[in-house]
């Protein structure tokens, strides 16, 4: 994998790529959750780059995309990412986004629906307004005071138990919050930025519709917000095929890895 820097109006997004590979029909683009950042994805990137072109990146604001200015929003995010596939020539690209990730990639598929290949939802939950509750809403909207004053011990044990169930995956979570340890304050501004532009996009009332092959994955052990009832409903009202992962959490992904590659495999290899 090699580091790029791709410069924005708002600051520069790093990303890692590696276009060497077996197949070069389809692109994987993974996309980390809120947080997170491209290490969340270190057994899929070890198992898929030497099989498809892979890219991944720290999305902005977060880990090494910093300084950067908060005055974007999810659309935003999507533009950028095209730009930066544009540029690497990435034309076919499957996206695998795990929680936020997963909500870049519906914005993307709004804005390039003829350009998005394939579409893996790992513990993301639906954009669609009607999905979620006013109150819910509103919650998402006032979220960077809580994360400001939140004891930072208490927040890391939380922020790494809560998401994950196995050793590794708690692991990784640590290591990736502790990018972050004695500058609350940052943190606290991605996550509360994170959550307020995911309500706008909702507020926004697009179809945001997936019209490509695409699968939902989700820990059974999934505890984060209402991500198990969400997918549920997504599954129920669009009939788009959906994993659940015994014993796994938010990231399952880095808690059962070789079942979600065996997943993302099985949809790339049919497209």
């Amino acid at each position: 994998m090699t580091e790029q820097i791709y410069a924005t109006p708002c600051g520069n997004i790093h990303y890692w790529i590696n276009k060497e590979s077996i197949n070069s029909e389809l692109q994987l683009v993974f996309l980390p959750g809120l947080t997170a950042d491209h290490r969340l994805f270190e057994k899929q990137i070890e198992y898929f780059e030497s099989k498809y072109p892979v890219f991944v990146w720290d999305a902005p604001g977060h880990a090494a995309s910093w300084p950067f200015c908060f005055d974007f929003n999810l659309m935003d995010k999507a533009r950028w990412l095209d730009e930066i596939l544009v540029k690497e020539g990435f034309d076919h690209p499957v996206i695998i986004g795990q929680s936020m990730g997963g909500y870049v990639g519906q914005a993307y598929a709004q804005l390039y629906p003829e350009k998005l290949k394939g579409f893996v939802s790992v513990d993301s939950a639906p954009l669609q307004r009607r999905y979620v509750t006013a109150a819910e809403i509103w919650l998402l909207k006032r979220m960077e005071p809580v994360y400001r004053h939140y004891p930072w011990k208490s927040l890391l044990k939380l922020g790494t138990n809560g998401v994950a169930t196995s050793s590794y995956g708690r692991k990784i979570m640590h290591n990736m919050m502790m990018t972050y340890n004695g500058d609350q304050e940052r943190y606290a501004k991605i996550a509360g930025h994170g959550y307020r532009i995911l309500a706008e996009a909702m507020e926004a009332n697009l179809p945001y519709e997936i019209k490509c092959p695409s699968i939902l994955i989700c820990g059974e052990k999934d505890h984060a917000g209402s991500c198990i009832r969400y997918n549920k409903a997504w599954h129920k009202n669009t009939g788009i095929p959906i994993e659940w992962i015994k014993d796994a959490g938010h990231n399952s992904n880095t808690d059962a890895p070789e079942i979600v590659n065996r997943l993302i495999e099985e949809l790339v290899k049919k497209l």
